[in-house]
């Protein structure tokens, strides 16, 4: 919501501009304040408050300041940013969905195109060339490592996930040329991977970091002309917060750039390899043509 109202104020009348600036500054506050002092100041008429209500589509300010005080509350800590104790499972339904996607939308409207190309040729490079592609990850980011070594090592490179320190460690050591390092961390503070970035730079290895903009793995990823910063910005709050649409993000990210380097690799080759792996699949679950035992006669015929 903030966030669409940030981008309508430079197509405000001059009053509401200030009425916006307002609001931006202290939404909290905002939606607690009696029309008088919002209008005292903002320095405008009480009307230009409800008008601006109304410019950005709401029907008047009871109405503005109620979806306002949905949308920037606090939630419930260690939970979730976007629910409250009293919600019922619809409720929830609604909230975590609407988060997730809104999360999802302001990172394809921030996304940089040209560090996500970058990614996928390094990636593409190192993976036709038969060289190394590990995937760094502690906690949850382990998760999403995990996740993403699945993902690539269909496609037939030497993909691996690595979430001990120690081992991180000695696999960023063992790194070289034509190496890649995918480093993946919601907070992009947490020391080991910091050690595996700069371990990984020295070796030579390309660096993509998948992390906050800002962070210290940001900066590390933005040292050198081989590495990459893929950032992830989110609202979620990793200190009060679990992590959640930090996760999905991370996710997507890496189905991204799993797309991009198959087709770079190119899908007339990959697709055999794909799908006799998925006609293997099949043969381990019940019910499928060919049966878990191979036995199509027995297998059509089970109920």
């Amino acid at each position: 919501m903030l966030e669409r109202i940030k981008a309508s104020i430079p197509a405000l009348p001059p009053a509401e501009q200030r009425v916006a600036r307002l609001l931006m500054a202290d939404p909290r506050g905002f939606a607690t304040l009696p029309v008088s002092e919002l209008a005292e100041r903002s320095h405008v008429s009480k009307p230009t408050v409800v008008r601006f209500c109304r410019s950005i589509g709401y029907d008047g300010l009871a109405d503005f300041k109620l979806k306002l005080a949905g949308s920037v509350n606090e939630g419930v800590p260690f939970v979730h940013r976007a629910v409250d104790d009293d919600d019922k499972a619809g409720d929830l339904v609604v909230k975590l969905v609407d988060n997730a996607v809104a999360t999802l939308l302001r990172y394809r409207n921030a996304a940089a195109p040209q560090a996500v190309e970058r990614a996928i040729a390094a990636l593409a490079e190192a993976g036709r060339r038969g060289r190394r592609i590990d995937f760094y990850g502690v906690g949850n980011s382990g998760i999403v490592a995990q996740d993403a070594q699945h993902k690539f090592f269909r496609l037939g490179v030497r993909a691996t996930a690595v979430s001990d320190g120690h081992v991180q460690v000695m696999s960023a050591t063992m790194l070289g040329p034509g190496d890649c390092a995918v480093i993946i961390s919601n907070s992009g503070r947490s020391r080991d991977l910091l050690d595996v970035a700069r371990i990984a730079r020295r070796k030579g290895a390309a660096v993509v970091a998948i992390t906050a903009s800002g962070s210290p793995l940001a900066r590390e990823a933005q040292t050198g002309a081989h590495h990459v910063l893929l950032a992830a910005d989110h609202p979620e709050d990793a200190a009060r917060y679990s992590p959640m649409v930090s996760r999905l993000l991370h996710l997507l990210i890496i189905d991204i750039l799993t797309t991009g380097v198959a087709l770079r690799l190119g899908s007339a080759q990959l697709r055999p390899v794909l799908q006799e792996i998925k006609k293997n699949l099949r043969l381990l679950r019940y019910g499928a043509e060919g049966g878990a035992d191979g036995d199509s006669a027995s297998s059509s015929s089970t109920p």
